[in-house]
């Protein structure tokens, strides 16, 4: 098998296994029915059979006549019952399967660490999701009314066929082996394309989901031709495999026709043979064309329902690798629930590199003590961010160890550690969901007087009653109904629910403009009271009232203390930083001219 298949069928096969009483009603009920259409051929053969030999004796033949229909019409009714037992069950089967399946891929998504989602696109992830399951029902669909009744029938035919006459069941069986041996061999053969045509499919689905999120770029800066044409070759590679995959799919059914063909003459002739030497009777002749159409149906349907079945797997292969994937973050097997009595936070010489050839931070520690308030500042890649990161675990540190009240942050499920840290991010993302749900989603089970009390600490209720729907607001996708003020201080109000001890602020003002930031920082103001604080900044000003302030350069403190403290060190990078900052204000005013209106003549 290629690429991830038997991975794919393997992850399939685990989860149909926790339904063994309903998924082996569901295969006798489709063998009972599909035995059905074996053995009937047998009664219409003792019909035609009686008919032949009826004679003069037309009563009683009538009577042996209706006699045979009789059973023929019991036959089909425990079929027809056969069959609906088979439906209901598998639907049950296929229904909890595709449920399950569609949980765990999505449980799995949400492990990977934040760069996962970085380097993949939105739009080809939850394709990938929503294909895996529906390759699963694509899949045991072939398998429960196609490939399980095909099975019962070619082993039913083959063995009523060398009981009435050893050579034409073995002609059968040798015609079965040629047929299924080509078959197989074209399937294999094609599954390389259909990996790729699914590939294509992904990329082209992904150029899709950019496009849309970045729309507004497009038209800003006239990229709509190039984006039709960037599209347009991602749909022409898709075209081109699809069409090579139709065209071989071209090539099989030519091959099975023509098989089909020497099957039904060549047995004819047999047949004949073996009737003119007095073996078979005239009802034979109905068995076999009988048989014949239901080997064509069967094997006619198993060329296309194998290349189904493989094309499908080929679909779930791309979430197969996903699941394959190793978690960059992962819970050690004895970690335990942090417990924080405190709040202390300490790095302890921490190493990290971005991909393992970028150092980041060497050595690195950093104590903060518990309800201290400590500011982050220093140039762009200085490492200020990846400080947060490595505290979030997000990603895990290649040396060191980071300590949340002496307990090792690897040594605890992330889970936990989560719930004890509040983060206000730069830009925060919203659910696009209704404004109470974004707030309380910080703790699900505070009551709507809670949220209501967070959000005028964060000052937000007053914006948010001011809309029609109140706090029933839908936010739209990633909050993007709201100005960037609004959302920071949903955020703010988000974190306050949360109550957790350890608050870290990365960057929470800087796109902010003037007014908005005064509102901000009056909430945060309020939020940081009687927690530990971990802040990024690039405005200074922001953070003059923290306890400490840390400059970070190249990885590494180079300086810290307090604002006043820092500023009274003649070559302290912080006080260069804060100069060019108060200048480029100063500079900025003066820049601007105050406009006055003319003096206008009254006549």
């Amino acid at each position: 098998m290629q690429g991830h298949t038997r991975s794919t069928i393997s992850t399939y096969w685990k989860h149909v296994r926790r339904y063994p009483l309903t998924t082996a009603c569901a295969v006798a009920a489709i063998i009972l029915a599909s035995s059905e259409g074996v053995i009937l051929p047998l009664f219409f053969k003792k019909f035609f059979d009686t008919l032949s030999l009826a004679g003069t004796q037309r009563a009683s033949t009538a009577a042996q006549l209706l006699h045979t229909l009789l059973f023929i019409g019991i036959l089909e009714l425990a079929g027809w019952a056969m069959f609906r037992v088979a439906t209901f069950t598998s639907i049950q089967v296929q229904g909890k399967v595709m449920f399950d399946v569609s949980v765990m891929c999505f449980a799995a998504l949400h492990r990977h660490a934040s760069s996962f989602f970085a380097n993949n696109f939105v739009g080809s992830l939850v394709k990938k999701v929503k294909w895996f399951s529906r390759a699963f029902e694509k899949v045991s669909d072939d398998i429960f009314w196609r490939i399980i009744p095909m099975v019962v029938n070619l082993i039913a035919v083959c063995v009523v066929l060398f009981m009435r006459n050893a050579l034409l069941g073995t002609g059968i069986a040798i015609w079965l082996v040629i047929f299924l041996s080509a078959q197989a061999f074209f399937i294999r053969y094609k599954l390389k394309y259909d990996l790729a045509r699914s590939a294509a499919e992904t990329k082209s689905t992904a150029v899709l989901a950019d496009t849309i999120t970045n729309s507004s770029t497009i038209s800003l800066f006239g990229g709509f031709r190039r984006e039709v044409q960037r599209f347009s070759r991602a749909m022409g590679e898709q075209r081109r495999l699809y069409m090579l995959s139709w065209n071989i799919s071209g090539v099989f059914d030519a091959i099975q026709a023509f098989l089909m063909l020497f099957l039904e003459v060549g047995g004819f002739v047999v047949v004949i043979h073996l009737w003119k030497q007095g073996l078979l009777t005239l009802g034979d002749f109905v068995l076999f064309q009988s048989y014949v159409l239901v080997l064509a149906n069967r094997l006619w349907d198993f060329g296309k329902v194998a290349r189904d079945i493989y094309e499908s797997l080929a679909d779930a292969d791309e979430m197969t690798v996903i699941l394959e994937t190793p978690l960059e973050v992962q819970d050690a097997r004895t970690a335990k629930p942090l417990g924080v009595t405190a709040g202390a936070v300490h790095f302890d010489r921490v190493d990290f590199n971005y991909n393992r050839t970028r150092s980041v931070l060497h050595r690195f520690s950093l104590d903060i003590a518990p309800r201290e308030h400590v500011a982050l500042v220093g140039p762009s890649g200085a490492g200020k961010s990846t400080v947060v990161k490595l505290l979030l675990r997000f990603h895990d540190v290649e040396g060191g160890r980071i300590t949340i009240d002496g307990q090792n942050i690897a040594s605890v499920t992330q889970e936990s550690l989560r719930q004890h840290i509040a983060l206000v991010p730069q830009d925060p993302v919203l659910f696009h969901r209704t404004l109470l749900e974004n707030i309380r989603y910080g703790r699900p089970a505070a009551t709507d007087e809670e949220v209501f009390t967070a959000a005028k600490a964060a000052n937000c209720h007053e914006f948010i009653s001011a809309f029609p729907d109140g706090y029933q607001t839908y936010v739209g996708e990633r909050g993007i109904k709201l100005s960037g003020g609004e959302r920071q201080r949903v955020a703010i109000a988000r974190a306050m629910i949360t109550n957790a001890p350890i608050l870290v602020l990365d960057e929470a003002t800087s796109s902010l403009d003037s007014e908005s930031e005064q509102e901000v920082q009056a909430a945060l103001a309020k939020l940081m009271e009687g927690k530990t604080v971990l802040a990024i900044a690039h405005r200074l000003s922001t953070i003059r009232a923290m306890d400490r302030i840390v400059v970070l350069e190249g990885g590494k403190i180079t300086e810290q203390g307090t604002h006043n403290e820092l500023l009274q060190k003649s070559k302290s990078t912080y006080k260069k930083l804060w100069d060019l900052q108060v200048r480029g204000v100063e500079m900025v005013d003066q820049a601007v001219p105050v406009l006055t209106p003319e003096p206008q003549s009254c006549d």
